[in-house]
C-alpha cells in the first residue's frame, strides 16, 4: 500500500505512524529534496541544506517533529525549527528564507490520537505524486551520512510567527476596524497566531477553543464543529464567526445569526470582490466537482468562469498553478489564495473576508446573499464494490435521475480513495426532491454494488 495518501502520510501515532518511520522518512526526504540545484548551490557556498520544521499542537507531534528534525540533521540538513504554527506559516516560511524543503507534522482535523508528516518542496509548494513516489522509493536505499562539520544543525526559528503574521497583515487590502469577530482555533496550531493576527488587523476579538493541551484538538471545537462557534457569536453579539481546523489550513465562518456560511459561500464574496478590484486573473475561479450549484450559478450571473477539478486542494492548486488563476478551493474551506500562499489559509481566507466586510460596510450575512445555497444530500453508501461505480445500471439510474432534475439539479456518484464506498450527492431547488432522488440511486448502487 502506497505510504502517501492525499495529503502526506498520516495515521495512528506509533501505530503506523512511528519515531522510526518519521526518522526514515526524513532522511529519504533528505536524499531527494536535499540534492536539488538549490541545495547544491549551498554546498558550493560551503553552507548546507535548509529545512523548516512545524507541528500542531498534538502532544505526538513532540516526538515526531524531534525524529524528523534529527533525520535530517543526520543526513546533512540544517533545521528550521519553527514550532507550533499553522501549516500555511510553515508553506510561506520555506519560500521566504529561500529553504530547500520544509516538514510539517500535522493530522489537520483528525482526533489528538492521530498525527501526519506533510513535505514541501521549496517554494513552499506541495509535492507532486512523482516526487512522493521517489521518497517512498529511497526508504529502501542508501541515506545520507555525512560526519564532522557536514552534519546538520538544527536551530529555533525565532522570528518564525512574526515574519507570517506581517506578511499577513500586508496582503490585507483593508483594516478590519470597527468589526467584532469570535475567532475558534481548534485548540490547534493557530491558537497562538490567529487572535494577534485579527487583533494587529484592527478586529475587536473573543476567542474559543485557544487552550490547547496536547490531547483536546478538534475535540468538539474547529471547523468540523460549529455549534459552539454560533452560540458564542450570539451570546457575545459578534458580526461573525471563524473557524480554524487544527492545522489552520481551513477557514469556515457564521454570519451574525449563527448560520454556518462556507467555503463555497466565502469563495462567492471573495471572487467578486476580486473580480471587482481587478485581481481575479482571467475572471476565473478554480474549484472541485463537489462545489454547490449555487456557486456554479452565482458565479455565472457575475460574468465569472468556474473550472473544477477532483475532490482535494491538491488538485485545485494543480488547475491555479497550470493557468495562473487566483483564486480556487474547496467546500470544505480550504480556500488558496495564490497572491499570498501556496496552500490554503485559514487566517489568510478570513482576514480577507472580513476586510470585505469592512470595505463595503456589509454584514456578512449581506454578502454572502450574492449566492444561493442549493439543498445538497450526500448519502456514503458501505460494503459495496467501489471499482464497479460505472456499471451500467447504475449508470442508467443517474440518467434517469438527471433527466428528472434538468436544469434544476444535479448528481454526482464517487468512489472513495480509501473505503469501500460510493459517495451519492443530489442537488436541486428543492430539498425533499433532492432526499428521494439520492436515497433512490443508494438503494441502487447498494443493489448493483453489493459485495
Amino acid at each position: 500500500m502506497a505510504l502517501f495518501g492525499t495529503d502526506g502520510v498520516r495515521g495512528l501515532a506509533n501505530g503506523p505512524l512511528t519515531a522510526d518511520l518519521a526518522l526514515s522518512l526524513a532522511q529519504a526526504t533528505a536524499v531527494v529534496l536535499g540534492q536539488g540545484r538549490s541545495a547544491e548551490a549551498r554546498r558550493a557556498a560551503g553552507k548546507r541544506p535548509t529545512a523548516v520544521v512545524a507541528r500542531d499542537p498534538r502532544i505526538s507531534g513532540e516526538f515526531l517533529a524531534a525524529a524528523v528534525a534529527a533525520g535530517l540533521a543526520s543526513s546533512g540538513v540544517d533545521v528550521l525549527d519553527a514550532g507550533v504554527l499553522p501549516t500555511p506559516a510553515a508553506a510561506f516560511l520555506i519560500g521566504d528564507i529561500d529553504a530547500d524543503f520544509g516538514v510539517m507534522v500535522s493530522a489537520s482535523h483528525n482526533p489528538a490520537p492521530d498525527n501526519g508528516i506533510k513535505i514541501f518542496a521549496r517554494g513552499g509548494v506541495k509535492l507532486p505524486d512523482a516526487v512522493e513516489q521517489r521518497i517512498e522509493f529511497a526508504l529502501a536505499g542508501p541515506k545520507l551520512q555525512p560526519t564532522g562539520a557536514e552534519v546538520g544543525r538544527i536551530r529555533r526559528f525565532a522570528d518564525a510567527e512574526d515574519r507570517y503574521v506581517v506578511h499577513l497583515l500586508q496582503s490585507l487590502p483593508h483594516r478590519l476596524d470597527g468589526l467584532h469577530v469570535v475567532l475558534d482555533c481548534a485548540h490547534g496550531a493557530a491558537a497562538g497566531v490567529s487572535p494577534e493576527t485579527f487583533r494587529d488587523a484592527g478586529a475587536r476579538v473573543t476567542v474559543i477553543g485557544a487552550d490547547p493541551d496536547g490531547l483536546n484538538i478538534n475535540d468538539g471545537v474547529g471547523s468540523t464543529h460549529l455549534d459552539h462557534l454560533a452560540a458564542e457569536v450570539l451570546r457575545v453579539g459578534a458580526d461573525l464567526g471563524i473557524a480554524h481546523d487544527g492545522d489552520a489550513d481551513r477557514c469556515l465562518a457564521v454570519d451574525a445569526a449563527g448560520r454556518v456560511i462556507d467555503g463555497d459561500q466565502i469563495m462567492a464574496i471573495l471572487a467578486v470582490s476580486m473580480r471587482d478590484r481587478g485581481v481575479l486573473r482571467d475572471d476565473t475561479l478554480v474549484a472541485t466537482v463537489m462545489s454547490n450549484l449555487g456557486l456554479h450559478r452565482a458565479m455565472a450571473a457575475n460574468g465569472i468562469r468556474v473550472l473544477q477539478t477532483a475532490v482535494g486542494d491538491r488538485y485545485v492548486l494543480e488547475e491555479m498553478n497550470s493557468g495562473g488563476y487566483a483564486l480556487g478551493g474547496e467546500q470544505s474551506g480550504h480556500v488558496i489564495m495564490s497572491d499570498f500562499a501556496t496552500t490554503g489559509d485559514g487566517l489568510l481566507t478570513g482576514l480577507h473576508l472580513m476586510s470585505e466586510m469592512a470595505r463595503q460596510g456589509r454584514s456578512l450575512a449581506e454578502l454572502a446573499s450574492v449566492m444561493t445555497v442549493f439543498p445538497q444530500v450526500l448519502i456514503n453508501v458501505k460494503d459495496v464494490d467501489r471499482t464497479r461505480v460505472a456499471d451500467p445500471g447504475v449508470a442508467e439510474a443517474v440518467a434517469a435521475a438527471e433527466a428528472e432534475l434538468g436544469s434544476s439539479g444535479r448528481v454526482l456518484l464517487r468512489a472513495s480513495g480509501t473505503e469501500q464506498l460510493v459517495r451519492v450527492m443530489v442537488e436541486a431547488e428543492d430539498a425533499e426532491q433532492a432526499q428521494q432522488i439520492a436515497e433512490r440511486l443508494a438503494a441502487v448502487v447498494r443493489e448493483r454494488l453489493a459485495l
